[in-house]
């Protein structure tokens, strides 16, 4: 038989608690939701019917307004493309694209690319809802600043490009000599900022990597169209952040 004195410790179970991750898109609130890195709320069973419900209904009006952004920035990536297919334009050296070969990946510049961006949208509509605004202002924000930056360069398509064909409506919105920056490439790179608490966040950077290097083998964009895409993405993200910051007060970066 063991006898516990007084001065010792019975250990007692304790319920296991999960390590704090911010949540994209939401502010968290409560005012003390974790001590020393570790949070004291308990996890939350998944989202059924109603939640998912009760939550497009919360943001019912930010995802109104962000359809207008996407609206404005589709229609600002058309007709900025019209205008750079119609302009006279020059090709000029490239001292990558002079040294790789010119080879055919257009699945994956029409479909990977395409899945990409549609991921991006299917994920948090249904997943987190409260984030589908937030991703759709980020998109527009990022799609009219490459309208507006490739109207300012009147440069060709390189030569030896492969050409590529888009299904449906999405031939719409594929245009000569719009070059800078590289849409393929900073798209994706912007779902690795979106998603950057989630495992998605590696797909996207991974999606950016292989979109920009087959954009240089297609010989469809300038080298750098794509390393610039990098930047400008980050510039934008940052742009969007401000902007999200004013107009939902619920955001959380």
């Amino acid at each position: 038989m063991t006898v516990v004195g007084e001065n010792s410790t019975i250990a007692t179970q304790r319920p296991r608690l999960r390590h704090a991750q911010p949540v994209e898109g939401i502010r968290p609130v409560n005012g003390i939701e974790s001590v020393d890195g570790i949070s004291l709320v308990q996890e939350a069973p998944g989202e059924g019917l109603r939640d998912w419900t009760r939550e497009l209904l919360e943001c019912k009006h930010l995802l109104v307004l962000s359809s207008v952004f996407v609206a404005v920035a589709l229609f600002a990536d058309y007709r900025c493309g019209v205008y750079v297919t119609a302009s006279t334009a020059v090709k000029v050296p490239d001292l990558i694209l002079e040294r790789l070969p010119s080879v055919d990946l257009s699945f994956f510049f029409t479909y990977g690319y395409m899945a990409l961006i549609v991921s991006m949208f299917l994920y948090p509509a249904f997943r987190r809802v409260r984030m589908l605004h937030v991703v759709a202002i980020q998109f527009s924000i990022l799609l009219t600043l490459r309208s507006l930056f490739m109207i300012f360069t009147h440069v060709g398509t390189p030569a030896g490009a492969v050409a590529v064909h888009f299904p449906g409506v999405f031939s719409k919105l594929y245009f000569e000599n719009d070059m800078f920056f590289s849409g393929h490439t900073a798209m994706p790179f912007l779902g690795f900022y979106l998603f950057r608490y989630s495992r998605l966040r590696y797909v996207y950077l991974v999606g950016a990597i292989v979109m920009g290097i087959v954009v240089l083998f297609m010989h469809v964009h300038y080298s750098t169209d794509v390393l610039a895409a990098f930047f400008m993405t980050y510039a934008s993200y940052q742009m969007g952040n401000a902007l999200l910051h004013r107009l939902d007060p619920g955001y959380y970066e």
